[in-house]
């Protein structure tokens, strides 16, 4: 899409990589392309997982581009259809976003990798939420972090500032795998080959259903998802992908996903 955001289309799956040196900062125009790159990753039915890296091996991503800020872009402007980083309120995005982290995610660099579904990292990689220091708040990190590691030490990365290195990262849960640059992108392209290879919307269903039901009872959220009333729901349970399964299991084939 630009010099900035570069794609990369291989059967269902679709790499985005953010190139913006020295720091892969995002600035409002950024953000903006970015969300429509998503937008467009969301609505194109032959795309089944996303994989989201950026350029370099210093800098995952610094988050806020404080230099454009600086030159009067306002830190509560309007960053684009998916807001910040293009993924963090991309509406109904119910397909699998696979993070692959090098170098220091930053701020909204930590957000942008929040924001995907799993988290694979190099082994120099490290993560932080500065905006303490500044006197501000990491606003998804806030809502977030407390829900992906132990609420006493999200909070005190939120609280302090602090550095956390990839061991601790992944000790926590916050990472899926930790591994040598030299072999991460070969892993997330395993991965999403995988997952490309899955049923698209069973991954859909278990995406909109964790989404909305986070703030649900359990028994409401189930009750909600047997009477069919969540969109994804209802559409796999009538689906020919709904059947596959028990037929491709009774014919002792392996199953053919059609995404209908």
């Amino acid at each position: 899409m630009s010099e900035v955001i570069k794609t990369k289309r291989v059967g269902g799956i679709f790499e985005v990589t953010l190139d913006r040196p020295k720091a892969n900062a995002i600035d409002l125009v950024t953000s903006r392309l970015m969300g429509e790159t998503f937008k467009e990753f969301r609505d194109d039915p032959d795309l089944r997982v996303a994989i989201v890296r950026t350029a370099g091996d210093k800098f995952f991503s610094a988050g806020w581009d404080l230099k454009s800020a600086a030159d009067g872009d306002a830190v509560d402007s309007n960053y684009g259809v998916g807001g910040f980083g293009g993924l963090q309120e991309l509406r109904d995005l119910n397909k699998p976003v696979i993070a692959e982290v090098i170098g220091m995610a930053v701020g909204g660099g930590f957000e942008l990798a929040l924001s995907t579904d799993l988290i694979y990292a190099s082994d120099h990689s490290t993560f932080a939420l500065p905006e303490i220091r500044a006197g501000t708040l990491a606003d998804a990190a806030t809502l977030k972090l407390p829900k992906r590691i132990p609420y006493h030490v999200a909070m005190e990365m939120l609280y302090t500032g602090r550095w956390m290195d990839v061991q601790e990262a992944h000790r926590w849960g916050l990472v899926n795998e930790v591994l040598p640059a030299d072999k991460l992108s070969d892993r997330v392209w395993e991965i999403a080959e995988q997952l490309e290879a899955g049923p698209p919307l069973v991954f859909a269903t278990i995406k909109e259903v964790a989404r909305e039901a986070e703030g649900m009872k359990f028994q409401d959220a189930l009750n909600r998802i047997t009477k069919r009333q969540f969109e994804s729901v209802d559409i796999l349970y009538g689906s020919e992908d709904g059947l596959e399964g028990f037929k491709a299991f009774a014919e002792k084939r392996e199953p053919v996903w059609k995404g209908r």
